[in-house]
């Protein structure tokens, strides 16, 4: 399938503007479980790849799964292995990075964890300390991530939480990282959506024009059994 050119500017953005976001959130789980040479990680959503980069760049072999063709396509104009489906069969990944999953996606992916290997689950942390939430109007709930380890039948093995802030040149770049993470996807009014979320970064618009959301992530590790 060729992306549409809608669909290649929002990966763009996603690439350029948004995905670097989530570097400190990557990097804290990297060095929780020591990933390096000999490990092989397997990237859940892995868009146009950051997260599978930055395990290459520690000896990792990474490999991503990706549904949106457009992001695919930007994750392989970075030389990265990804595929549109999770591999099946004979456990060969010591990593999972499932960070906001459907029960579904995770379970289609398990399959490919060998017995031990790590899988890892991030969401939003608490409410009072992330702003991103609230720019967006609320947004989706956070996910019970321990609930999510129990009912995929996994071993938990710790959490962790890191501070993630989100930080844009202007408002324009600000609007277009944020709506680029596809929360808004469904909407009958695009336009509107636009106005509404410029609306709401003005208050953490600094005096350089530059917008400051900081955001906690918690992230949980578990055991394939």
């Amino acid at each position: 399938m060729t992306p549409t050119p809608t669909a290649t500017l929002v990966a763009r953005d996603w690439a350029e503007i948004q995905e670097r976001m989530l570097v400190p959130l990557y990097e804290a789980v990297y060095d929780r479980l020591e990933v390096g040479p000999g490990d092989r990680l397997l990237g859940l959503d892995c868009g146009s790849g950051l997260a599978l980069l930055l395990a290459a760049g520690r000896g990792a072999a990474a490999t991503g799964v990706e549904a949106d063709p457009a992001r695919r396509a930007l994750a392989r104009e970075r030389l990265l292995e990804v595929v549109p489906a999770p591999p099946d069969g004979s456990r060969p990944y010591d990593v999972l990075l499932a960070f906001s999953p459907s029960a579904a996606a995770l379970d289609a992916a398990l399959p490919a964890v060998r017995r031990g290997g790590a899988v890892v689950l991030a969401d939003w942390g608490p409410a009072e300390r992330c702003t991103v939430p609230a720019v967006l109007g609320a947004g989706p709930a956070p996910r019970d991530l321990d609930a999510a380890v129990e009912r995929a039948g996994l071993a938990p093995d710790g959490s962790g939480r890191v501070f993630c802030p989100f930080g844009y040149a202007d408002v324009d770049s600000a609007v277009r990282g944020l709506l680029s993470a596809g929360l808004y996807e469904s909407a009958s009014d695009p336009a509107q959506v636009e106005k509404e979320l410029t609306e709401a970064l003005h208050p953490y618009e600094r005096a350089d024009g530059a917008v400051w959301l900081p955001n906690i992530f918690r992230y949980v590790i578990a055991r394939v059994r």
